[in-house]
């Protein structure tokens, strides 16, 4: 990988040891700060409560974690350069350190208890990725390693875990978690193929340490540390920050998946079998971007799959529902639209599927793989949603199998 960006790593002393929608991410990425592991925590007796005034904090040149135990006593963690890693930040604040902003999506947890109606649960500074380099003179073929680790540097180059932040001191190594916690989700199984499963959420620290969930999000609790997990992503990992989930995506990994020409080649395959509607009888087309002459436009009937075009049979009074004219059976109708960002699909099939209620096509293992992943939501809920539109979905099993009229002549 290239940087032309300052550098961090650990110190000479003992180690420390350590939902648009969702976010689509390359492991080919160049980043603002780069670091590699930790050096010895400095224990400090603090005669001010004020950790700012130690000249570890108050440097900007300086990258550090400050972990407060008390008014009088705080663990400070000091980073110093490396030139073999890069480090790429996420959170919601716009501030200079923050490589990808994210913005609650549609259908975002509820706020936690004592936070007001309308308040983000990302937090500005949300968490950091440690990627290793690939310099122009290594082995095309070398492996990039990334991995992730909650809270990311503030402007001031300092991460805080203030004296209520959940944090804990082992054999002199100090660990923490953030406030809503980061979770990571690794597949079960290789993302590409088509036949990985949702894996077990857990919780990443502070130190990259890697635990099983809190019982709430905001617990001052940490679960148990899984020692036989680490927090090196996968292709197809998930990162949830509450209020947004990122996909990782390896270069590996896109490179042997659809790609934005596959999807729209599949749009024209869909076209070219000039599916009717059984009422109109016209000819329905799928249109590349949400837009199209709407007579001309795909609904399904979320119950049945029948797709059919825009017309007023079968409405049911009372209800904001149909009755199919192909088989007769009652219920909601949304229009069809495809799933356009490739990174979400896991093979190349032909859209057969479609999400219940949104309508967003894809491929039959695409749209089931992400049925039945399990998003985290609220303080300690989940639910399934479409990758394409973070909309919940409902019903079982959230999806419909969609039966066109097409190639009929």
């Amino acid at each position: 990988m290239e940087s032309a960006s300052s550098m961090l790593s650990p110190g000479e002393t003992t180690l420390l040891a350590l939902d648009p929608v969702i976010a689509s991410t390359s492991s080919d990425l160049v980043g603002d700060l780069t670091y590699g592991q930790l050096s010895r925590s400095t224990l400090v007796t603090l005669s001010t409560p004020n950790v700012m005034d130690l000249p570890a904090v108050a440097d900007e040149a300086t990258h550090s974690i400050s972990y407060t135990l008390s008014r009088t006593q705080a663990v400070i963690v000091e980073y110093v350069r490396d030139d073999k890693t890069d480090l790429f930040q996420v959170g919601r604040s716009s501030e200079k350190p923050i490589d990808f902003v994210v913005m609650d999506t549609a259908g975002a947890p509820p706020p936690t208890q004592g936070s007001s109606a309308g308040q983000s649960t990302i937090s500005r500074f949300a968490c950091r990725l440690l990627v290793t380099r690939r310099d122009a003179g290594d082995n095309p073929e070398k492996p990039v390693q990334a991995c992730v680790f909650a809270a990311g540097f503030n402007s001031e180059s300092n991460i805080f875990l203030g004296e209520k932040a959940t944090k804990w001191q082992e054999n002199n190594n100090m660990d923490g978690l953030t406030t809503n916690g980061i979770l990571l989700m690794h597949p079960d199984g290789e993302f590409v193929s088509g036949n990985a499963k949702a894996g077990k959420w857990r919780e990443v620290s502070v130190d990259g340490n890697i635990f099983s969930l809190r019982e709430a999000r905001s617990s001052s609790r940490r679960g148990e540390e899984q020692r036989d997990e680490a927090n090196v992503l996968m292709d197809g990992s998930l990162i949830d920050l509450c209020g947004a989930t990122l996909l990782w995506r390896s270069s590996e990994g896109l490179q042997q998946s659809p790609t934005q020409r596959h999807v729209e080649r599949m749009i024209k395959i869909v076209n070219a079998g000039k599916p009717q509607c059984p009422v109109g009888l016209n000819t329905l087309v799928l249109p590349r971007h949400n837009s199209g002459v709407p007579n001309q436009l795909m609904y399904v009937y979320l119950q049945c799959g029948h797709v059919q075009g825009r017309h007023d049979w079968g409405f049911v009074a009372g209800a904001n529902e149909r009755q199919c004219p192909m088989c007769f059976v009652i219920g909601a109708v949304t229009k069809l639209e495809m799933g356009l960002e490739p990174a979400f699909y896991v093979d190349f099939e032909p859209p057969t599927h479609a999400f219940n209620p949104c309508g967003h096509m894809a491929s039959e293992k695409t749209v089931k793989y992400w049925a039945f992943i399990p998003f985290p939501h609220g303080p300690s809920g989940y639910r399934a949603m479409c990758p394409f539109c973070a909309i919940s979905l409902e019903g079982y099993p959230g999806f419909t199998k969609l039966i066109f009229q097409d190639n009929i002549d």
